[in-house]
């Protein structure tokens, strides 16, 4: 019998220690993220401590990614704070539910697949920028009362900041008993406590104490208007959730060269948000940073998710008070150890190895992500344009190959797509007028790929017997022999040699 439903399979030799270890590290990690985007969204800190509760315990259990951590998130954060200061938490709740029932359909439909046309010069634009706002993000750590800090104040920080970074980067070297990053905060922690250095908390930004996530139905009312008002919302939601989720996923999978299940991903963050919305969560999604600590702490299971998601409460309902006194100066040194483990400094060596198409759609994406906070808009704006940039390459590619028999028939041999963006170019190809009555275009070589070659076959049809000369064309797929009606007498083909094609979909 088929096994449905496995936290983790224990003849791979899983080292539960290492598990739990780094799931309290990403639990520690994720109290200030989560604040700070509820924050940026204008709503409570436990707003954002619920959706980072209930999304990562949900989608650790049930998502396609063993060792990926969820939860709140500054893209979302980005795209709800509008609707928060026009009509309140309430409407973020049922938009959340909304975009989670997006989010799943997406799913059941295996809409994951297309992450696949992410193209890599947008994945390295991606991760750079992504690794660009985490250290950004984490300049305010050295702010004091929204002033820079100065003085002995900013040293006591950036000393902090430094030891933290340098257990990181060390530590592995000599020992993996215990995660580093979890062993720098416990040794900050206890410097500042051992030494009574006085230095910015977590206690400074926000308290984090609160109960279990109250079971909360949206009190907004169900009118088609209000569906309106959240639908646009939801759906940005949705999309940003998904597309930031299923990147990360791609990313970890490279990293521990294994598969994830992008539509089992997509499914767990939809439940993961439906439910959020319900227990007074704003929602969320994948959160690379966090995900990025979890597996380079050597987590590979569900069990770590799982055990970050349960420390979270456990925080938020008992340990508020020592969770507040913890150092910000470590959890900062930690992100910026992330953000320079994230950043593909790959990238830089190829910057004149690589098409300088690619170079321009990895700066912009990474641009993009820097300046608006927002992947899910630069991953799309990349994309497109990786796509217009390869129509208008394979464009100048069509070529004609063209020769006389023996019998007077002339011959047009097409190399390379016609589409739409090399209509014109197949068009100048042929010389009607000029040519002899029997005219042959072999498509052997050639691919009619969408609904503007099949136009562009029918005019050069029409040209040719316009003059009065027979045009036969040869190997063309039994699709588009199905849209040629006005051409089809005088079409010559052989149905043994057509092409058959196919398309890769995930099983």
């Amino acid at each position: 019998m088929k096994q449905v439903f496995n936290l983790f399979d224990l003849t791979k030799g899983v080292n539960i220690t290492n598990e739990v270890l780094s799931g309290l590290t990403v639990a520690l990690a994720l109290v200030p993220e989560a604040i700070a985007f509820a924050l940026i969204a204008g709503l409570s800190p436990l707003t954002g401590l619920y959706a980072a509760f209930t999304v990562g315990l949900i989608t650790a259990v049930f998502g396609g990614r063993p060792g990926m951590i969820s939860g709140a998130t500054g893209a979302i954060a980005v795209v709800i704070v509008s609707l928060a200061q026009s009509h309140g938490v309430e409407y973020i709740f049922a938009t959340v539910v909304l975009a989670g029932l997006m989010q799943m359909s997406a799913g059941f439909l295996k809409l994951g697949k297309f992450i696949r046309l992410v193209p890599h010069p947008v994945m390295f634009g991606f991760v750079n920028g992504l690794a660009i706002v985490i250290f950004m993000s984490q300049l305010d750590s050295f702010k004091s009362n929204d002033t820079w800090m100065a003085g002995n104040e900013l040293y006591t920080m950036l000393i902090l900041v430094l030891i933290t970074m340098l257990i990181i980067w060390k530590l592995p070297k000599f020992t993996k008993a215990i995660p580093a990053p979890l062993a720098a905060i416990l040794v900050v922690v206890a410097i500042v406590f051992a030494l009574g250095i006085d230095t910015k908390s977590v206690g400074d930004i926000s308290s984090i104490q609160g109960g279990f996530p109250p079971f909360h139905i949206p009190e907004i009312p169900f009118t088609w208007e209000t569906f309106m008002i959240i639908l646009p919302y939801a759906f940005i939601v949705a999309g940003v959730g998904l597309i930031e989720s299923l990147l990360t996923l791609n990313l970890i999978d490279e990293i521990t060269e294994t598969r994830g299940k992008s539509n089992k991903e997509a499914v767990a963050q939809g439940l993961a948000n439906c439910v959020t919305g319900f227990f007074s969560g704003m929602g969320g999604c994948a959160m690379i940073g966090q995900s990025l600590i979890n597996i380079s702490s050597g987590a590979r299971t569900r069990l770590s998710g799982i055990v970050a998601a349960c420390m979270l409460l456990v925080f938020i309902m008992f340990g508020a008070s020592y969770i507040e006194k913890m150092p910000i100066a470590a959890l900062a040194g930690l992100m910026i150890m992330v953000a320079i483990g994230t950043f593909e400094w790959a990238s830089i060596k190829a910057l004149g190895k690589m098409p300088a198409r690619d170079n321009i759609v990895g700066i912009l994406v990474a641009a993009i992500t820097v300046l608006f906070h927002n992947l899910a808009l630069a991953v799309l704006i990349g994309v497109i344009l990786s796509a217009l940039m390869y129509a208008w390459e394979n464009a100048k590619r069509i070529r004609a190959r063209k020769y006389t028999d023996e019998d007077g028939t002339k011959h047009y041999e097409i190399y390379g797509p016609l589409f739409f963006g090399s209509t014109q170019a197949f068009a100048e190809k042929f010389d009607v007028q000029n040519d002899p009555n029997n005219v042959i275009i072999d498509f052997r070589e050639s691919r009619v790929a969408d609904m503007s070659g099949i136009e562009a076959l029918n005019k050069i049809t029409e040209r040719y017997s316009r003059a009065g000369k027979q045009l036969h064309l040869r190997h063309l797929s039994s699709d588009c022999l199905k849209l040629l009606k006005d051409a089809e007498k005088i079409i010559d083909i052989n149905i043994i040699e057509d092409p058959t094609y196919k398309v890769a979909v995930e099983i």
